[in-house]
């Protein structure tokens, strides 16, 4: 890894190194958290957790050829070298911030309320047709995720496309002074973390922190259609590239057909250049996720043939909408994660499916006081959508499930207090030929839902 030494490593994250001379001036070969994967020459981190002090395990991995650990101990005289630092994952983020600022390649930086995993993943599609692309892979969007995603890239990538999530004010900051994006794109403004940003204006005030990280000359990208985002102006001399259904923005779509579950066809408008494209995933969300990425592709000079055929081969990803045929039911598996504004997409997506349409929705996480509120506003909107079933679980959804009876009394409504519960009841509620769609908050764990509906 460039420059990745233990002699820089110590310095950077103003520890204190340990070991023979000889081998402070080696590149560490990989950085990881993970005991289990541990390559020969790496680096290993040990991080502190709730349950288990990962610092047992540094005798073990040094056996499995790691050339040097991180320590927050500690460990006398030892026949392997260490770094001591205070804090081993305040030394992730100062390692992964110096080596990202070694590779000198782009950055695509994406945070949003809504959608950030799937734009991440139309972004590095449409990236992947020109440069050799590397994405953040699931989760690994928070103070831990994107230091180790950023170490996964290596001197022959050509850009990165990271996704920085938050919860908090002050954790853009954090994540922002890592990335250092070249790009920053925000999908959205929405009702997620309440309980921390307390409105949609908290909301705005901690993603756009990202600005202030922007490297000089650098773009941000904005859904011009969000009535928040909508009022950037610019920052520090930078002006917003928009994206939206609006004309007047530098990237809009018009002629926008559903072809159903089978996804979406639509115009792109890029200033003069224009061209038609089929998008492989349902919901007008996803248009506005195909309109970012055009604008990053043509920030970074692809053509609108690379850009049509980056949208068109995105592969879905688990618990992101991803269809499930059976031989059963057509199960949409979006269950990874959801919020208010989420939850209203996916139903929308759902009324167009084929037979019974059943909705399996759970609790929704992080809403703050007024989470009974908004989960009563799904409710509203379940039964505006005028799907056939509606099973809601959790101790929130019985105001989204009293919501929905009392919008539409001639739409089944069923309510199970948890997850057990419902998965004893499952084979009852469903029947072959349904479109089955399951989302819910991920401490909802409803990937067991998808998991039992396939074994069916």
């Amino acid at each position: 890894m460039k420059n990745l030494t233990l002699r820089n490593i110590a310095e950077v994250c103003n520890g204190k190194y340990f070991g023979p001379e000889s081998l402070a001036d080696r590149e560490v070969t990989d950085i990881t958290t993970d005991s289990r994967k541990v390559q020969e020459g790496g680096l290993f981190v040990p991080i502190v957790g709730e349950r288990v002090d990962a610092h047992r395990f540094i005798p073990q991995v040094m056996e499995m050829g790691a050339l040097g650990t991180l320590s927050e101990r500690d460990l006398g005289q030892t026949e392997f070298p260490y770094v001591q630092v205070e804090s081993s994952l305040q030394a992730v983020k100062d390692i992964a911030e110096f080596y990202l600022k070694q590779l000198q390649i782009p950055v695509v930086g994406i945070t949003g309320s809504v959608g950030k995993t799937s734009t991440k993943e139309v972004i590095a599609s449409v990236l992947k047709e020109k440069y050799r692309t590397l994405k953040t892979q699931g989760n690994f969007n928070n103070e831990l995720g994107l230091p180790l995603t950023v170490f996964r890239l290596r001197e022959e990538d050509e850009i990165a496309v990271l996704e920085m999530g938050i919860s908090d004010f002050g954790e853009m900051s954090r994540l922002a002074r890592i990335a250092r994006p070249d790009t920053s794109v925000i999908t959205n403004i929405g009702t997620c973390h309440l309980e921390n940003l307390g409105d949609r204006d908290g909301v705005l005030k901690a993603k756009t922190e990202v600005f202030a990280y922007v490297k000089p000359g650098g773009h941000i990208v904005l859904n011009g259609d969000d009535d928040k985002l909508s009022t950037v102006k610019e920052y520090q001399g930078i002006r917003p590239v928009f994206f939206g259904m609006n004309p007047e923005w530098p990237v809009y779509a018009d002629h926008i057909e559903s072809r159903g579950l089978k996804g979406m066809s639509c115009t792109i408008h890029m200033g003069a250049e224009s061209f038609p494209v089929q998008i492989p995933m349902p919901g007008r969300h996803m248009i506005y996720n195909a309109l970012a990425a055009a604008a990053v592709g043509k920030i970074y000079g692809l053509t609108k043939e690379q850009i049509a055929a980056g949208i068109e081969s995105l592969e879905p990803v688990s618990g992101r909408f991803k269809m499930i045929d059976t031989e059963k039911f057509l199960i949409v598996d979006d269950c990874y994660n959801a919020n208010p504004m989420s939850m209203k997409a996916s139903l929308d997506v759902l009324k167009d499916g084929a037979g019974r349409r059943v909705a399996i929705l759970g609790d929704m996480g992080e809403l703050g006081e007024n989470e009974a509120a908004l989960h009563r506003e799904v409710g509203a909107h379940a039964a505006d959508c005028e799907i056939d079933v509606c099973i809601c679980v959790g101790d929130l959804c019985r105001h989204l499930a009293d919501e929905a009876v009392k919008k539409n009394p001639q739409m089944t409504v069923l309510y199970e207090p948890d997850l057990d519960s419902l998965l004893k009841k499952l084979p009852e509620y469903v029947q072959k030929g349904d479109t089955i769609l399951v989302k819910a908050s991920h401490f909802m764990k409803f990937e067991q839902v998808v998991k039992a509906l396939q074994e069916m």
